[in-house]
């Protein structure tokens, strides 16, 4: 009875790892990831400086997306009123922002993960063309992927670690 309740448990470990290595992107993807820092370049390979930022990104079965990114030092405004910051404080929170929404398909043969932008603060994103993001790795808790073409003409790498 032991043999046979070892024999089970090590077909069992070793399914559920087989099952692991077969999960699809688009299955790792799904979920919340934490963004913990990114790098920018410009095609000459000369370092882009980056803000410190905080954000997330979601993706979910049904194939929708939300994205947001913001200033881990952006000024509270003076005013209690969320629509009433004095030019200086809108400014420097927009600059230092964005969020999008929209739908995204994954190319599995290339790692690749298709955005359509639906809405953004930055209206410029909205129906771009060609917006993808490479993902170089992926685990259980951490991914990291590259947006080869930002509207700013760099190429952008992002870390983010699994929500828990």
């Amino acid at each position: 009875m032991r043999v046979l309740l070892c024999a089970l448990i090590a077909i069992a470990s070793f399914a559920g790892e087989g099952f692991a290595q077969t999960m699809t992107l688009k299955d790792q993807l799904i979920g919340t990831w934490i963004y913990v820092s990114s790098t920018a370049k410009r095609d000459d390979g000369t370092p882009v400086p980056r803000p410190s930022l905080q954000g997330a990104v979601t993706y979910t079965a049904d194939g929708r997306f939300h994205f947001i990114t913001t200033s881990t030092n952006a000024p509270k405004y003076a005013s209690s009123d969320s629509a009433k910051p004095s030019p200086e404080e809108a400014m420097a929170v927009a600059s230092q922002s964005i969020a999008y929404t929209g739908t995204y398909t994954v190319d599995e043969g290339t790692k690749t993960i298709h955005v359509n932008i639906e809405t953004s603060t930055f209206p410029n994103l909205v129906g771009a063309p060609n917006q993808r993001r490479i993902v170089s790795a992926i685990s259980a808790d951490e991914m990291k992927f590259t947006n080869p073409r930002t509207p700013a003409g760099v190429t952008l790498e992002i870390v983010w670690k699994r929500a828990k």
